[in-house]
């Protein structure tokens, strides 16, 4: 599994004209799912989210992570992040988990999320969504389980 993070000021997602998860500050994490992926790499993964340290502390340096900050944790599903773009000018997607199963270990982090942080907000599987994001520094990056 792949997540794109970035630390946020605030961040949301809408689906059809009406916002079906928001953060303030805190995580945004745009989530792929790849053939071979399991419950056990979402565990590392969630392990990751709510550990990575790329939080300020009192000096300015990034050694809190997203708990200590206090932060909330937007989770959005993102099927393109499992594309192979190493050659040619059309991204691949035969890498990605098919949707079912994309759909199955999304929604188990997802929840393993929320059983473990209280500030956790999503998008909707497999839809059409507009996310829209205060990137706080920039601050991002790609992390893998």
């Amino acid at each position: 599994m792949k997540a794109l993070i970035q630390r946020v000021q605030r961040a949301s997602v809408e689906v059809d004209a009406r916002i079906v998860g928001a953060i303030d500050s805190g995580l945004l994490a745009l989530i792929g799912v790849e053939k071979g992926d399991d419950e056990a790499a979402a565990d590392r993964l969630l392990h990751k989210l709510l550990h990575y340290r790329v939080f300020s502390d009192s000096e300015g340096k990034m050694n809190l992570n997203l708990q200590q900050a206090q932060g909330g944790l937007l989770l959005v599903s993102q099927f393109t992040l499992a594309a192979d773009t190493r050659k040619g000018l059309r991204p691949g997607f035969s890498s990605a988990a098919p949707p079912a199963e994309g759909d199955r270990l999304f929604h188990y982090l997802l929840n393993q999320a929320q059983q473990c942080w209280p500030h956790v907000a999503s998008g909707e599987f497999g839809a059409n969504m507009q996310v829209s994001l205060i990137n706080d520094g920039p601050v991002t990056f790609l992390l893998e389980s």
